[in-house]
């Protein structure tokens, strides 16, 4: 999981220093009915203090406030989700137990030959969270200064270009082997196996460029030790708003977002999952939920439990492609 960078620190500190949401509630008064009456554990597939869980943190905090009971954060990290995803899938459908997923179960539909659980029908979608895009960035006094320069480069000499990213199957890894295939150029993709590593390695000239979240990379945006070339997502970014994207920049249907929401496990009751639906649509838009996750790199936006399923539904096919073409080994 990406650290978060000097920029966002304070907020990060402050955020997961906060063990469990402050709202302490009496049993039994909530104003939705008989649900929730007592503390909700929200299962994160990340260690503390990474961005995406700071931001089920701020989401939690908000949630208390809202439903009037504890919603805590349980840390259950380790192999690529899939440990927390069967915490959550064997949970009780009683809405107690929620878990936080999003793009990295998309993608180990197929960087896995087999999984123990089955994302699309063990897991009841409740809403989306929250969506981060990854910046293309360079070295400050590189000679590529925009997306068209790095395509030129990788056209003049195939292979020669070296793109850093984290480790081979993660949103960064895949967002450049997309970007190869898309911009149709051929380049050399450099996995690192830390956010730090790959960041060193770009500083150096070691790689031309990489692609990483703005979290792990926003102290060094700020200081001007490297330069974002572009953004990833369709839209311009909130916290870079002069910094193009991607396909702004001449490379049509390029899109790379990553993304989080909440999901209850498969059966829970209509009525509950419409309960945290509404409190998330609720809170979600509030100023400082907003202002927390930009400062982070986030975008934090609602949807339909429909719409976060049709997003899975298409992610799967989308990355398991990328996958495909890319030759990523599946792993066991």
């Amino acid at each position: 999981m990406r650290v978060i960078g000097k920029a966002a620190i304070a907020v990060a500190l402050s955020a997961a220093a906060i063990a469990a949401p402050c709202v302490a509630q009496s049993q039994g008064n909530s104003p939705n009915g008989d649900y929730p009456n007592h503390p909700v554990v929200l299962i994160v597939p990340y260690a503390a203090g990474g961005v995406a869980d700071v931001g089920m943190r701020i989401l939690g905090e908000k949630l208390s406030s809202r439903l009037h009971a504890q919603f805590v954060i349980e840390n259950r990290p380790g192999a690529a989700g899939i440990v927390a995803a069967q915490a959550g899938a064997a949970a009780a459908p009683d809405g107690y137990t929620l878990l936080m997923t999003g793009n990295n179960n998309a993608i180990a539909v197929a960087l896995f030959q087999a999984l123990p659980y089955n994302i699309l029908t063990d897991f009841a979608s409740v809403s989306t969270a929250a969506f981060f895009d990854v910046l293309l960035v360079t070295r400050a006094g590189s000679p590529l200064q925009s997306v068209q320069d790095v395509i030129r480069t990788a056209r003049a000499d195939p292979g020669k270009l070296t793109i850093g990213t984290i480790n081979p199957g993660s949103t960064q890894n895949l967002a450049a082997e997309l970007f190869a295939s898309t911009a149709g150029v051929e380049a050399t993709i450099v996995p690192f196996r830390t956010s730090p590593d790959m960041a060193g390695a770009v500083m150096r000239g070691d790689v031309d460029i990489a692609f990483e979240f703005y979290a792990s990379i926003s102290g060094l945006l700020a200081d001007k030790k490297v330069v974002a070339l572009a953004s990833t997502d369709r839209q311009r970014t909130a916290y870079l708003p002069d910094v193009p994207t991607v396909m702004e920049s001449g490379v049509k249907d390029y899109d790379v977002t990553s993304w989080n929401g909440l999901s209850a496990p498969a059966r829970t009751p209509a009525r509950i999952i419409a309960t945290l639906n509404r409190a998330m649509k609720d809170v979600i838009p509030g100023p400082e939920i907003q202002s927390k996750a930009s400062q982070m790199g986030m975008a934090m936006r609602w949807s339909t439990p429909e719409q976060m399923t049709a997003r899975m539904k298409a992610d799967i096919a989308k990355w398991g492609a990328v996958i495909d073409k890319a030759g990523i080994p599946k792993r066991d």
